[in-house]
């Protein structure tokens, strides 16, 4: 019978990375230890000096980004409503001067 996979979190990933690369513990001796094969160590090293940049990146920036795009969409589906209200007035008009309360 099979064991479950052991999913790692983003933090564990990052203290056994960091004992590779500060603490100099081989990866085969950090492999054995948490069960993982040495690929899947070297993926998440890769992973990690590929996303690294992020780390320096200022959080200020990527959360005015998404300010501007959540305003931007906001307008956009306010400006879809008034559209509808307008043709829907339009219509109520069109009604009642068709009934002749106009």
């Amino acid at each position: 019978m099979r064991k479950p996979r052991k999913n790692y979190t983003p933090v564990e990933k990052v203290a056994i990375l960091r004992r590779h690369l500060i603490d100099q513990v081989p990866v085969s001796d950090l492999c054995d230890e948490h069960k993982l094969s040495p690929t899947l160590f070297y993926l998440w090293q890769k992973q990690f000096f590929e996303n690294g940049s992020a780390a320096f990146e200022r959080k200020n920036a990527t959360s005015d980004g998404q300010l501007h795009r959540t305003i931007a969409a906001l307008r956009d589906k306010l400006q879809r409503k008034n559209e509808v209200v307008a043709e829907l007035m339009e219509e109520h008009i069109k009604l009642k001067k068709e009934l002749g309360e106009l």
